[in-house]
């Protein structure tokens, strides 16, 4: 069992959104026509769906859970690749991000200044999820090393991997690898990496949607826990059902989705909060009603 010093470290938990994305509905949940296909075919989209940043006042800093969509990517026509590769990130995903929808502002509206980050996790580098770097040079970036590998592979850019709004001039990044945890509580996980060594924030492994994907757990005393899952799914309840998204590698994607809905089931309490999920906002603050955190996010 964890134990936590009084007062708790984890003091405030936050989802703000960096701006709306619309995808293609087999990209939310796989069917069984190849991506390529349905990429190249699909009509229709989905309803607008947010792009969640989670926020973290931990005691030892302000930590962020992914950081969004840049701006840039509707403002800046060169945001993109040309050619090929650009019609295949248009195909994937349309963006709506206003003025006052960057990193920064909406860290703003909810009382914390950009330069209070200490440290950002990121569970993937998809542009969606790394939109915020450049106006993070002072914190930490978390990343797992096996993702950061991936920027090293065959064609980045056709998988997602934009390296020139990544591999930032500045930016002071930290490759870290899972290494075997005993706390029963993380069951059926058996490795992972303590972000403080306190045990109020774990990363959890979650391959499958990219090969290095991370989830963050976050825990404490006054609070039930939380599992913020980047794109494993990007629904809560499809994930229970057992779905899994349309981009990725589906093996990989079931078996994490199978580990996360054990733990689910050994923690009915576990409050699993994705990137791009609609109802994430509800659920984080169902699930902190009538705690202490529920009470610093009003003070």
């Amino acid at each position: 069992m964890t134990t936590y010093p009084n007062p708790a470290p984890v003091q405030r938990v936050s989802v703000v959104s960096t701006g709306e994305v619309m995808i293609r509905p087999e990209h939310r949940a796989a069917t069984r026509t190849p991506m390529y296909w349905w990429l190249a075919t699909s009509r229709r989209w989905t309803e607008p769906l947010p792009i969640n940043v989670y926020v973290i006042e931990h005691r030892d800093g302000l930590v962020l859970f992914d950081t969004g969509q840049d701006r840039a990517s509707v403002t800046d026509p060169a945001y993109f690749p040309g050619g090929p590769v650009g019609l295949i990130y248009k195909r994937l995903a349309r963006f709506e991000i206003a003025s006052h929808q960057t990193l920064t502002a909406r860290l703003a509206a909810i009382g914390y200044d950009i330069r209070d980050v200490t440290t950002a996790v990121i569970s993937h580098l998809h542009q969606d999820h790394i939109g915020g770097l450049r106006e993070l040079t002072h914190a930490e970036i978390v990343v797992s090393r096996r993702e950061w590998e991936t920027l090293g592979e065959r064609a980045p850019e056709q998988k997602g991997l934009l390296r020139s709004h990544i591999q930032i001039p500045g930016l002071r990044w930290k490759h870290v690898d899972p290494r075997p945890l005993t706390d029963p509580a993380l069951a059926p996980f058996t490795s992972g990496h303590d972000l403080f060594g306190d045990g109020s924030m774990v990363l959890l492994p979650t391959p499958g949607h990219t090969p290095g994907s991370l989830s963050m757990l976050v825990r404490g005393p006054h609070h039930p826990p939380l599992l913020m899952v980047g794109d494993v799914t990007y629904d809560s309840a499809l994930l229970e059902a057992g779905h899994v998204p349309g981009v990725g590698e589906r093996k990989r994607l079931t078996d994490t989705t199978a580990l996360i809905n054990e733990m689910r089931r050994r923690d009915p309490g576990l409050t699993v909060l994705a990137a791009h999920d609609p109802g994430a906002a509800s659920a984080l603050a169902a699930a902190t009603r009538g705690t202490r955190l529920a009470e610093a996010a009003h003070a």
